[in-house]
């Protein structure tokens, strides 16, 4: 009986010391997505442009690192501090953890090289070489044409200096050893011809990551089968659930029904000189999609997108868009 004790004792002791061994490699070793990049992005007026461009419109870089007024309808950003970052990601969007953007302004970036900027934006690696939650799509801007990449530290090195102090980003066990295996290297794509209209929305799908909010996750990893079909809920700060949109071509859950006409309406009536950022009360309806910032996307690339999300498995999930606080 003894014998059997020191042998069960015995092995799980090796087991935990094993544990132990794997649980340091994963806090020293990792993350392992290779050296920043030496390179010098020359500031072109024309690649500041298109670097604005994505970081507003398409990208939406710039919902994320700036401050928003949550009481009133499409969270306006706080255009005082533009680019500043602090805005708090975490329960409420089932993460596992709490995550601040970070201050993307020259008075935070100015200390970085461009390769640094580079790294981090397509890697999840930071210049001191942590690891990034993914609540910034690294993953997505790692599969985009490395020149839009560049075009976007372009345009961050011309924002206006805006010095902030920002929390600590912080994971939940076991995120916070889970997170140093999540970067990766990058693996660039050109971007498509506006010409090949679905491979170019597909591109722009991924660069403006509508799959992470559209997709339902389980436990962290997206629910294949309901690849874009919304669903996926976020609390508000004024009380109540909002859940994304089904956005698969189904006909009686999703777009399906929509004509391109309307699809490209319902972004640009946020850019109407009408709309309204009128003030939300407690447990009435808001949004978390960024539609100020979409809105400004080309018809162009609005009617790309459409033929893609046409192009894409329709899955039928009838989505409850809202659920006040009461639960009516």
């Amino acid at each position: 009986m003894k014998k059997g004790l020191k042998i069960i004792s015995g092995v799980l002791i090796a087991f935990l010391l094993l544990v132990g061994i794997g649980l340091t490699y994963i806090s020293t070793a990792l993350p392992n997505a290779g050296e920043a990049p030496e390179m010098n992005i020359e500031l072109t007026q024309e690649r500041i442009e298109r670097g604005r461009h994505l970081a507003n419109n398409v990208m939406a870089c710039m919902y994320c690192h700036t401050p928003h007024d949550t009481k009133k309808f499409t969270n306006p950003l706080d255009s005082t501090k533009f680019g500043a970052g602090g805005v708090e990601f975490g329960k409420a969007e089932l993460l596992p953890g709490t995550y601040y953007s970070t201050n993307i302004t020259p008075a935070e970036l100015g200390s970085w090289t461009d390769g640094e900027i580079f790294h981090s934006i397509t890697t999840g690696v930071s210049k001191d070489g942590r690891a990034l939650f993914p609540i910034m799509p690294y993953e997505n801007y790692a599969k985009m044409d490395e020149e839009d990449i560049k075009a976007v530290i372009a345009y961050l090195r011309t924002l206006e200096p805006i010095e902030s102090t920002v929390p600590e980003s912080t994971s939940d066990f076991p995120m916070n050893f889970i997170i140093n295996t999540i970067p990766k290297p990058a693996n660039f794509t050109e971007r498509p011809s506006p010409s090949n209209k679905i491979a170019y929305g597909k591109y722009l799908v991924n660069a403006a990551s509508c799959n992470d909010c559209h997709t339902p996750r389980n436990k962290g990893a997206f629910i294949e089968e309901l690849t874009l079909a919304g669903s996926s809920p976020f609390t508000l700060k004024t009380g109540g659930t909002v859940r994304t949109a089904n956005i698969t071509p189904d006909e009686s859950t999703g777009i399906g029904a929509w004509t391109e006409e309307a699809f490209i309406k319902r972004f640009k009536s946020h850019n109407d000189s009408t709309f309204q950022h009128y003030p939300i009360q407690e447990g009435e309806y808001n949004t978390v999609m960024p539609w100020m910032n979409y809105s400004k996307m080309s018809e162009e690339e609005l009617s790309a997108i459409y033929a893609y999300l046409r192009s894409i498995k329709p899955v039928k999930n009838l989505v409850t868009r809202f659920t006040p606080p009461n639960g009516e």
